[in-house]
């Protein structure tokens, strides 16, 4: 008989979310669990985003089409 009982999965929540990150949501956009990966946060819009909406501020790197 195996030990079937797995470790806990950590959940990630708003409280591990920066504030410059919810800051730069636009009005539209939600974080909830992800469709996706349970554990996760993803980004939900309640209202359909135009193609080139521009949002932000963006923090990291930018990268390329081909590097990502």
């Amino acid at each position: 008989l195996q030990n079937t009982t797995e470790s806990p999965v950590a959940v990630e929540t708003l409280d591990d979310v920066p504030e410059h990150v919810l800051r730069g949501l636009p009005e539209d956009v939600r974080l909830f669990p992800s469709a996706v990966d349970k554990t996760r946060l993803g980004v939900w819009a309640t209202k359909s985003i135009l193609k080139g909406k521009k949002f932000g501020p963006f923090v990291g790197d930018k990268k390329k089409r081909s590097q990502v």
